[in-house]
C-alpha cells in the first residue's frame, strides 16, 4: 500500500505568520517518566498531545500510573508499577527511559514496537540494566531485541554502570531519570566517544533537579543520588525543534515567521537553530519584552552555505540540509555520524531524496557535503519520518510539484503539522 502524496504548499510571495508551536516532546516525556515516579500528584501544563507522548502516557498507565488529561494539562498520579504490555512505536524516548522504570515494577514488562524500530540501537539500555542487577530477557539476537522483557521486583540495586552512549544520549538520560530510585543511586560512566545531543542530558540533570533530586554532574559521568522524587508543577516550553520548520520558512522565501513564547534560556537543542539562519545571512531577533522570536529573510538575497558541526543537535539536521541545498554555495555538515540510528538512516536518506530532486549531495564518514543545485518536483520519501516530512515541505515552498509522502507521519511530535502549514503560507 502506497503512502499518500501531499502536495508541498508553493509560497506565491515571502510568507508572513506569528505561528505557535505546541509544547516540547523531549520535556513532556521527561516530566511524564519523573511524575509517575514521585511521592504525590504532578501536574504538566503546556504538555505536547502527539503520538509519541500518547505512546508514553498509555505505556505508564498500563503500569499502574493514573494520567488524566485535560487539553494541554495532565494530571500524573503514581500508583504501585506492575507487569504490562507496552507499544512503543518509534518513539525512542519510551524506547530507552521505560526499561529502567520496568525494573521497578512488580512482573514482567514486554516491550514491543514498531517494526522500523528494530532497527534503533538498544543494547546499552539493556546491557546497563543488566549490570545493575535487573532481569532482561531479549527475544532476538544483540541487533534486534525486540520484543524484550524486563521482569521487574519492584526495585533495582543500582550502583556504577559504565555505558557507550555514543549512538544516542537517550541511554544515558533514561537511566538518570529512574535512577534516585534505585536502592544505590546510579552513577553512569560514558566510556565511548563525544555523547550526540548531551543538550538533552543536561535538560534531564535539570528537571530531575527540579524534582529534588540531588545529581552529581561531570564530564562523562552522572551521579544520581538516592531518595524521592517529588511532586511538581511542570510548565513545558514550547517545541524549538518543532518551530525550525516555520522559521525555516522564513529564510527561504524572503518573509517573516515569529515564534510566541521562546525561552531565554533553555536547554533544548533547537534553541541553536537561531545561530545557524543568522550564519546562512537571515536576520534573527529575540524580543525581549514579548518573548517573541523573529526571524525575517530577505527576498532575492540567497543564503549563504555554512559548514557546521551538527553533533550536539543532529534533530536539526533534516531542516538544515534543505536549507542548505537551497543556499548558494558548498555546505558542510558534519558530527552526525549517529543519525543513521535514528527514525531512519537520516544521511541516507537525506542523500537519496535531495539528489532525486536535483541537488549534489554527498555522505561522508559522520555527515553530508551539500553542493546546490537548481531543484525540481518530484515525490520526497519520508521513511516514516517525521523530520524528513517537515524538511520536505521546506522545500516544496520554493520548488512546485514537491509531493512528500506520507506527510501524517509528523503527528509523531507535531499534530496537524499539514495544516498548520498550509495556514502560515495562506496567511
Amino acid at each position: 500500500m502506497t503512502a499518500e502524496l501531499w502536495p508541498a504548499p508553493v509560497a506565491s510571495s515571502p510568507v508572513s505568520a506569528t505561528v505557535s508551536v505546541p509544547g516540547s516532546k523531549s520535556i513532556t516525556n521527561r516530566a511524564l517518566v519523573l511524575s509517575a515516579l514521585a511521592d504525590g500528584p504532578s501536574v504538566i501544563d503546556g504538555a505536547l498531545r502527539s503520538r509519541d507522548t500518547d505512546l508514553m502516557a498509555d505505556a505508564l498507565r498500563a503500569m499502574g500510573t493514573s494520567v488524566t488529561v485535560d487539553g494541554d494539562t495532565f494530571t500524573v498520579v503514581p500508583g504501585d508499577l506492575h507487569g504490562a504490555e507496552l507499544a512503543c512505536g518509534l518513539a525512542g524516548t519510551v524506547l530507552r527511559f521505560l526499561p529502567p522504570v520496568a525494573a521497578l515494577a512488580e512482573g514482567e514488562v514486554i516491550f514491543t514496537a514498531d517494526e522500523a524500530a528494530q532497527k534503533r540501537p538498544m543494547g546499552a539500555t539493556l546491557d546497563s540494566l543488566d549490570a545493575l542487577g535487573a532481569q532482561v530477557t531479549r527475544s532476538g539476537d544483540a541487533g534486534r531485541p525486540l520484543p524484550f522483557r524486563v521482569t521487574g521486583t519492584g526495585g533495582l540495586r543500582g550502583g556504577e554502570v559504565h555505558i557507550d552512549a555514543s549512538a544516542s544520549s537517550q541511554f544515558v538520560s533514561g537511566l538518570l531519570l529512574a535512577g534516585s530510585r534505585f536502592d544505590e543511586g546510579v552513577t553512569v560512566v560514558h566510556t565511548g566517544t563525544a555523547i550526540p545531543s548531551l543538550p538533552h542530558v543536561e535538560m534531564s540533570v535539570e528537571m530531575l533537579r527540579a524534582a529534588g533530586v540531588r545529581v552529581d554532574a561531570e564530564f562523562n559521568r552522572w551521579t544520581v543520588h538516592p531518595g524521592t522524587v517529588k511532586g511538581h508543577h511542570w510548565a513545558v516550553e514550547p517545541d524549538l525543534s518543532n518551530a525550525t520548520p516555520f522559521l525555516a520558512a522564513a529564510a527561504v522565501t524572503g518573509g517573516t515567521v515569529r515564534v510566541p513564547d521562546w525561552p531565554v534560556t533553555t536547554s533544548q537543542p533547537g534553541d541553536q537553530f537561531r545561530v545557524i539562519l543568522q550564519d546562512m545571512g537571515v536576520d534573527v531577533e529575540y524580543h525581549t519584552h514579548s518573548g517573541v522570536l523573529e526571524v525575517r529573510g530577505t527576498a532575492g538575497q540567497p543564503l549563504r552555505g555554512i559548514s557546521w558541526d551538527l553533533h550536539d543537535i543532529g534533530e536539526l539536521t533534516p531542516t538544515v540540509a534543505a536549507l542548505c541545498a537551497l543556499a548558494e554555495g558548498r555546505s558542510h555538515l558534519y558530527g552526525v555520524a549517529h543519525l543513521r540510528g535514528h527514525e531512519t538512516d537520516r544521511l541516507a536518506a537525506l542523500q537519496r531524496e535531495l539528489t532525486a530532486l536535483g541537488c549534489g549531495v554527498t555522505q561522508t564518514e559522520d555527515g553530508l557535503i551539500i553542493d546546490p543545485q537548481p531543484l525540481h518536483g518530484g515525490v520526497w520519501h519520508t521513511y516514516a519520518d517525521h523530520r524528513m516530512a517537515t524538511a520536505g515541505a521546506v522545500l516544496g515552498l520554493v520548488t512546485p510539484d514537491v509531493l512528500v509522502e506520507d506527510i501524517a507521519t509528523t503527528s509523531k511530535t507535531l499534530p496537524d503539522f499539514d495544516r498548520r502549514w498550509s495556514q502560515m503560507v495562506e496567511d
